[in-house]
């Protein structure tokens, strides 16, 4: 019988709840400009926090109209593999590890030793 009574409904959009006794809250329209030139006005509460950037339609940033300017991020500097072995290796080390490698090379090519530089 409980199968019968839910059919026909549109249970996975449709609500039952009414609109009765809800009250929301006060909205304010805020506008942001991304660097295309994109003007983006949102709605927003008047309790809420407004972010100084937003992502615009384009994937730029919109800054705020009328707003603070945002914070820049602290950017790190790119590291390079070379300054990754740097850190776990010293320029000595490196060298002597170069310096076995490429007597393995040569061995595997029949060539004879070379000596090795001293500092």
């Amino acid at each position: 019988m409980a199968e019968r009574s839910l059919r026909g409904t549109n249970l996975s959009w449709l609500s039952f709840e009414s609109d009765e006794g809800v009250t929301f809250s006060e909205r304010q329209m805020v506008s942001y400009t991304c660097p295309e030139g994109h003007v983006s006005e949102l709605p927003f509460s008047v309790e809420a926090e407004i972010p100084p950037l937003w992502e615009c339609r384009c994937g730029l940033d919109a800054k705020l109209n009328d707003g603070p300017e945002p914070e820049a991020k602290a950017v790190k500097p790119q590291r390079t593999h070379w300054d990754m072995l740097l850190e776990r290796r010293t320029i000595p080390e490196l060298e002597e590890l170069l310096e076995e490698r490429l007597a393995l090379l040569r061995e595997k090519r029949g060539e004879k030793p070379r000596r090795q530089r001293t500092a």
